[in-house]
């Protein structure tokens, strides 16, 4: 217990993992669930025990405010790894993965790769509330403990991921909008390692970074010291990413929140038709 509490991240990037979970169980408990994540109840326990009753109250806040749109979103990227896995792609790579657990709840056969990359300081989290729950893959998983704004490249590499292959590559807001510079080398890194094929998908957001709920969370994960300094990337309206991504070897196709968000039935919509995904595949 005081292993797993002594693990907890309590502030930063990979405090954010801890919300999503707290969504992910949340919507697990409904009779109308989107999806079923019974290991989501099991991070959310474990991460209980690193926070103080007060900053938890404040954790369990801001996801309620995010949670209507965010726990859509993990629906919509489950349905597209779905539509991947179907159409026979068996390497999964998740940039920024959090909490994920979908090599475990999606039952992915047992030949896919799920690549999960994130930082050190997740892993060590994760993982023992793993062991402890007796979680079991149904496919081949690999960790990846290393910063994306680093050097990833070769540690996906040595875990076993095939160039010759294609991959879906999976991004649920890690990368932000793609105009900074450390995101779209990400994703020039990852279409050269992509065979024909492969997919990946870029949000488009429009959104304000200085609302309630996105000021709390910058607090939060600065540890309520110098939030200021603490970024969340916002789109820049300037910066075409269909066109970038035709330009880097992909073709892409763009769907509008709503349209995805409408057969799933949750007030989830947005008032701007702009925002949405971007659906690519590799040339």
């Amino acid at each position: 217990m005081t292993e797993t509490a002594s693990n907890v991240p309590v502030e930063g990037v990979a405090m954010t993992a801890i919300g999503v979970a707290v969504i992910r169980a949340r919507e697990t408990e409904r009779a109308d669930r989107l999806y079923d994540d019974p290991l989501a109840r099991a991070f959310v326990d474990a991460a209980r025990k690193g926070f103080a009753a007060e900053r938890w109250a404040r954790v369990l806040a801001v996801a309620d405010q995010f949670y209507e749109g965010r726990t859509v979103g993990v629906r919509l990227v489950d349905d597209r790894i779905g539509t991947a896995l179907d159409a026979g792609i068996r390497q999964i790579v998740l940039l920024g993965a959090g909490l994920d657990t979908r090599a475990f709840r999606m039952g992915p056969p047992p030949e896919t790769g799920v690549f999960e990359i994130d930082l050190p300081e997740l892993f060590a989290f994760k993982e023992p509330v793993l062991d402890r729950a007796g979680a079991v893959p149904t496919c081949q998983r690999r960790v990846i403990g290393a910063d994306l704004r680093q050097d990833w490249r070769n540690a996906l590499l040595s875990s076993g991921f095939r160039t010759d292959l294609p991959a879906c590559w999976v991004d649920e807001g890690t990368l932000g909008s793609l105009a900074q510079e450390w995101s779209q080398r990400v994703v020039v890194t990852l279409t050269e390692l992509s065979s024909p094929g492969s997919l990946f998908g870029a949000a488009r957001l429009i959104a304000d970074p200085d609302s309630t709920p996105y000021r709390e969370l910058r607090r939060l994960m600065a540890g309520d010291a110098a939030a200021d300094a603490t970024r969340i990337d916002m789109p820049d309206p300037d910066f075409d990413v269909e066109q970038w991504l035709t330009g880097l070897g992909w073709n892409t196709e763009f769907r509008s929140w709503n349209d995805m968000v409408a057969p799933l039935g949750r007030p989830a919509t947005h008032p701007d038709p702009r925002v949405g995904a971007i659906a690519a595949m590799r040339r």
